[in-house]
Parts: C-alpha cells; structure tokens; sequence
C-alpha cells in the first residue's frame, strides 16, 4: 500500500455531529496498541498483533502517514480510518485504486461510529481526489463489516479465498462533481 499521491497532508480535522477524524498523535500510542493487540478487533484479520512486540516497536506518533485517521470521540481514540492506494494488491479489480479499511475498539461497536467515520473519511475523498473509486475487503463471514460496505455504498466486485477464509471485494464507484 502506498499514500494518496498528490494530497496535503494532514487536512484540518473532520468534524461529524459526534466524531472527529484528525491525525494521529502520540496521546493515542496506548489506543493503538490496544486497537492492534485487541483478539476481538482482529478476529477477521489474522489475530492480534503480541502487547509486548507492539510496546517495544511502536513509534511515539504511530500510524503517521497520509490516510491515517485517528476516530476521536470526546477527546480520546476509538479507532481508525484507513484510505491508501492498493498498490500491492493482487485482485485486478482492486489494483491502483483507494483502498479504505477501518479498525475500532469493541468498547465503540454498535453505536453507528463506524459507519459515521467511514462516511466523514470518503467524503473528504471525493473533494480531495474526486471521480476516483474506492475498494473494500473484508471476510464474508464478518457480518458487521459486510452491513458497513453495503450501507457505504459498496457494491460486490467479486469473492475470494485468501488467509484460509472466504474474502468479499467491494467498489464504490466514483463520485464525479457536478457540473
């Protein structure tokens, strides 16, 4: 995965009716390492990453790079909003475009926080890079993510198997400004 290309970074923070999106800071290194060692966030992703590699390696401002959002809600971390370009990946359909992922605390699920972010974030995106599409992996077995893409306007491109699990691949189409 690579940055946006041609974006300034950081922009001023994206405030929602509850959340702010702004860049990470070394207040949320602990939320991180929590976010990352938590086996419930993880349970689609691998499994979680050792507490102690991630207190040893993690740098003071974690995740600092274009496309990093930290989800702050009343002043401290519930998660992060990810938008980078798939690069790397080796689905055709996915290769070169913006790529969104989404991590949050189990303390913040079912409060619609998700989905708020995840909204906030691709509407910056459209303004930033407008008419570019956007891709979302996930398990289909995580129900929740699979009811976040469809509400965010993914549509199915194809499934998968990969990391000994049925994948989904969706696509938002462009959101072309008006004329």
């Amino acid at each position: 995965m690579s940055d946006l290309g041609p974006v300034a970074w950081p922009p001023e923070p994206i405030k929602t009716e509850r959340l702010v999106l702004r860049e990470p800071e070394a207040r949320d290194r602990a939320a991180f390492i929590e976010l990352l060692a938590s086996p419930e966030v993880h349970t689609y992703l691998g499994g979680p990453r050792p507490r102690d590699e991630l207190e040893r390696d993690m740098p003071g401002v974690p995740e600092r790079w274009p496309g990093s959002f930290v989800v702050d809600l009343d002043g401290a971390m519930i998660g992060q909003i990810l938008l980078r370009k798939a690069t790397g990946q080796r689905r055709p359909a996915a290769a070169g475009k913006a790529d969104l992922g989404y991590l949050f605390l189990p303390r913040a699920w079912g409060f619609g926080y998700a989905a708020e972010a995840c909204a906030a974030a691709l509407d910056w995106f459209d303004g930033v890079l407008p008419g570019e599409p956007v891709v979302l992996a996930t398990q289909t077995a995580n129900v929740g993510s699979m009811r976040l893409a469809a509400k965010l306007g993914f549509t199915e491109v194809e499934r998968f198997h990969a990391w000994d699990a049925e994948q989904w691949l969706g696509l938002r189409s462009p959101v072309t400004p008006s004329a």
